[in-house]
Order: C-alpha cells, then sequence, then structure tokens
C-alpha cells in the first residue's frame, strides 16, 4: 500500500484482503493472519471483531498506522516485534529488538519441569540461563508457585524486558545480570533451563531472524560454543539428580550427548528440540 496516495477510508475487510494479498506476493505462508493480527493490534480490537464486523469502515488515521505496520511485515520484520509481543504457553510476553522471539517448540521444556515438579517433594529451585524476554522462567514460575526461580543473561536490555514481563504477569522471580553460570553462587539448584544461541551463520534461515539479536541467535563452533561451555559449568551448580534441560536443533543432539556425558550426565529423554539430562 503506497503511502504516498491521500488519506482514504476502506472497510475492514477490504484492508486485510489488500494487505493479505501484498503479503502472499512476497511468499508469506502466514499472509491473512499477519494482515488480521497487525489490524487489531492497530484498532485495538480481537481478531474476532475482525470477523464479526468485515463492513466497518476504519478511519484514515488507522489506515495509515495500518499501512506502516503492513509496510514493516513486507520488509520480514518479525510480526512479534511490530506489535511488541508474542503468546508463549497461553500468556503474552513482551519482546523487542533485544530479545529472542519465543518459539513453540520451547514449551515442552515447560512440560517437562512440571512432571519434574510432580514428583519432587520440596519446592523447586529453577534456573533459567540466557533468559531472554523470560519467557521460560516466568512461565515456569506461574505453573509452579511455590517454586524459586533465577533468571540470568548477558544482555541488560534483556534483562530489563524480562523484568518487566515478570512485574506484567505477576511471577516473583530473581533476576541477576551474568554470564552463562560463571556468576552464579547457588550450589543446589534442581533444574537447569537453557535456551542459548545455537544456530550456525551458515545454517539456511529465514528472512525474519535478519532482525532478532544476533547475541540471543548465533554461537561459533557450528553453533555449540555457548552449550560447551555450560554443560561443565551445569555440573558443578546442580544438586544430586538435578536436571539440564537444553534446546538444541535435533543435528546437533548426538555432540551435546557426548559432551553431556563426559560431564556426569545421563540423557533421560529427548523430545523434540529438548534434551532432558539427568546429573549422575
Amino acid at each position: 500500500m503506497n503511502a504516498n496516495l491521500p488519506q482514504k477510508t476502506l472497510a475492514i475487510s477490504q484492508w486485510l484482503r489488500e494487505a493479505t494479498g501484498e503479503l502472499k506476493a512476497i511468499g508469506i505462508d502466514s499472509a491473512r493472519l499477519d494482515a488480521e493480527i497487525i489490524l487489531a493490534h492497530t484498532i485495538r480490537k480481537s481478531r474476532t471483531f475482525l470477523h464479526a464486523h468485515p463492513d466497518s469502515d476504519l478511519s484514515p488515521r488507522h489506515v495509515e498506522i495500518a499501512d506502516s505496520r503492513l509496510q514493516l511485515r513486507i520488509d520480514r520484520t518479525p510480526i512479534a516485534y511490530i506489535v511488541g509481543h508474542k503468546e508463549f504457553y497461553g500468556r503474552l510476553f513482551r519482546v523487542t529488538p533485544a530479545t529472542l522471539i519465543p518459539r513453540p517448540e520451547s514449551e515442552t521444556i515447560i512440560t517437562i519441569i512440571k512432571e519434574v515438579a510432580s514428583s519432587h517433594i520440596d519446592p523447586l529451585k529453577i534456573t533459567d540461563v540466557g533468559t531472554g524476554s523470560g519467557c521460560l522462567g516466568i512461565t515456569a514460575k506461574l505453573e509452579i508457585p511455590n517454586s524459586t526461580v533465577y533468571l540470568t543473561d548477558i544482555s541488560h536490555h534483556a534483562l530489563k524486558v524480562a523484568e518487566a514481563n515478570a512485574n506484567h504477569l505477576g511471577a516473583d522471580v530473581e533476576i541477576q545480570r551474568g554470564n552463562l553460570l560463571l556468576d552464579f553462587t547457588d550450589p543446589s539448584i534442581d533444574i537447569i533451563i537453557a535456551n542459548l544461541p545455537y544456530v550456525s551463520r551458515s545454517w539456511e534461515r529465514s528472512p525474519e531472524t535478519n532482525y532478532e539479536p544476533a547475541q540471543a541467535l548465533f554461537a561459533d563452533n557450528n553453533g555449540l560454543a555457548l552449550i560447551e561451555k555450560l554443560i561443565p559449568q551445569a555440573t558443578s551448580l546442580l544438586s544430586t539428580s538435578g536436571h539440564l534441560l537444553l534446546e538444541a536443533d535435533p543435528k546437533q543432539h548426538a555432540t551435546i550427548i557426548t559432551i553431556a556425558k563426559d560431564n556426569g550426565f545421563t540423557v533421560k529423554e529427548i523430545r523434540d528440540f529438548i534434551i532432558w539430562l539427568t546429573k549422575d
């Protein structure tokens, strides 16, 4: 949609149709959904409202704002950065270009934590390393309220986002800045969770990842550099029979498992992208 054209009044259905067409033309599979999210966010209504009122007119100002946001999406800015939030485990988390966008595959970590909690007598101590937006650690705290949860990250900006999310969602968590676990002092953690950067710059990836923080996405040594550092650090901090949950690409799992076994871990289970390790 050309921003230089005179202001116009469009019905909801017409704007959605035109926007969807433009997004489809550049190969965005979620074109209709993205158009609906952009417009609903712009007029501060739900997507259900859009479906129920397709003939309602949009104000020229709303059209202008929606068009500007649509252009960002055409430029392949992730939809989460355009609207400023992303749903994770049924909750909305604020995201900014300082944080990685939460992915659905990471929700498996929460499922595993809840399984551990169901058979654990004492309250759990959980550390979320490289927390980013805080989606994993905050969700763990909200799903298991009697747990103690630490959020750590090397990025000051990411921790500010995590703190804002914790406050907004009412999660009482401890926030610490640190390089992996080097500055962490509690030696009796029950679960360490880590969705660290594990993407190699040599991999094919979507254009949207160009907008995500490189520090939170890429790692050297074919994506394994930070995971290799974390595993021995986790050994000294986990309690007896503690758990280490790592997210990584399945093609990296065999190498990670070898490193983990060399550092005193046993593989309990692999679920999709998640390696579930226990301390021997």
